[in-house]
């Protein structure tokens, strides 16, 4: 019996180890960044290597705007939500901008319903709301192939959960900034010309498309009058 005893405490000690070095939500990615913002944020963004590349491509769109970018790459709507608190409420910024879903369509945990990932965003933007942050809702952009996933056609479920996201947005009287229907072609795809792998963007698109129209989105949210400003392209 003690051996026994023994045994189930060592196994739990051993899983608990385990979860500790599986960081599955990646809560330390931005931990020690997070200590250095002590303004309050005009903006955060939360999302996926989409708002990752976005941020670390255009740096100083983020620092002279004072943006925070908060995006991590391959992630999920569940994952996103689990860190909604550590990486946006705790910043208390005036405004999250949310862009996510491709990796739920993508399906890097495995399959999720399309009611399940709008479940997922519906959450993080009531927490949001009920801690005085204001919510600006992306489309999921366009792709009609992920590199990663060639199998997949996702031009229309992307299509099918940004219907969903507006409907949403639309009744709960929340911004939505329709990246999809400015950048995509008619195969539901991105144009070569603003991405380098059919579903990732570059500079010339973040800067051509993007920056605008978020920096509209943003000041028409707090209510200023161009605010917020980007730089185009040379």
């Amino acid at each position: 019996m003690k051996r026994f005893l023994l045994l189930a405490i060592a196994l739990v000690f051993v899983f608990s180890a385990s979860a500790q070095t599986n960081d599955w939500a990646k809560f330390g990615r931005y931990a020690e960044a997070n200590k250095s913002v002590t303004e309050r944020p005009d903006a955060v963004f939360i999302g996926n290597s989409i708002t990752e590349q976005w941020a670390s491509q255009d740096p100083e769109f983020f620092t002279k705007n004072n943006f925070v970018g908060r995006g991590i790459s391959g992630q999920t709507t569940a994952e996103m939500l689990v860190r909604f608190r550590q990486d946006v409420i705790d910043l208390n910024p005036r405004v999250v901008v949310i862009m996510a879903g491709t990796n739920d369509i993508a399906r890097n945990n495995g399959y999720i319903a399309h009611e399940n990932i709008l479940g997922n965003i519906a959450s993080m933007c009531e927490l949001a709301k009920m801690n005085g942050i204001k919510v600006i809702l992306c489309s999921v952009p366009p792709c009609a192939v992920f590199s990663w996933r060639k199998e997949l056609k996702p031009a229309e479920p992307i299509r099918e959960l940004n219907k969903m996201i507006r409907a949403y947005a639309e009744e709960n009287k929340i911004f939505y900034l329709d990246y999809h229907s400015a950048l995509t072609t008619d195969e539901g795809g991105l144009p070569e010309k603003w991405t380098f792998d059919g579903c990732h963007l570059n500079l010339e698109c973040y800067r051509t498309i993007n920056e605008p129209m978020v920096c509209e989105a943003i000041d028409k949210v707090l209510k200023v009058k161009k605010n917020h400003r980007h730089q185009p392209m040379k």
